[in-house]
């Protein structure tokens, strides 16, 4: 898989913002992207050292939608720690 079928977009919302102070950062990433791929995908695309990569699941939300119930897809997010010293400028000043 290519690093922009990996990497979708990343997440930028406040609990994410409170994490990349800590060096945590993170990414709506492909549904059949492994954790290898997405460790190999950040660090081509950003230069950086990856230390650890975690996957979540989110499900899908339902919601009425007059008589019917619709439920969006579930998607895949992965919260990525890098080295020590090491920052993604993407998220710098947002």
């Amino acid at each position: 898989m290519d690093i922009y079928e990996v990497l979708r977009r990343p997440l930028v919302t406040e609990k994410s913002t409170r994490l990349s102070e800590g060096g945590k950062y993170v990414f709506e990433v492909n549904k059949r992207a492994t954790k290898y791929e997405v460790k190999k995908a950040v660090e081509k695309a950003f230069k950086v050292g990856v230390v650890n990569v975690n996957v979540v699941y989110v499900p899908g939300e339902t919601k009425k939608m007059g008589k019917r119930q619709v439920t969006s897809p579930r998607w895949k997010k992965a919260i990525v720690t890098l080295k020590e010293g090491d920052k993604i400028q993407l998220f710098e000043g947002v």
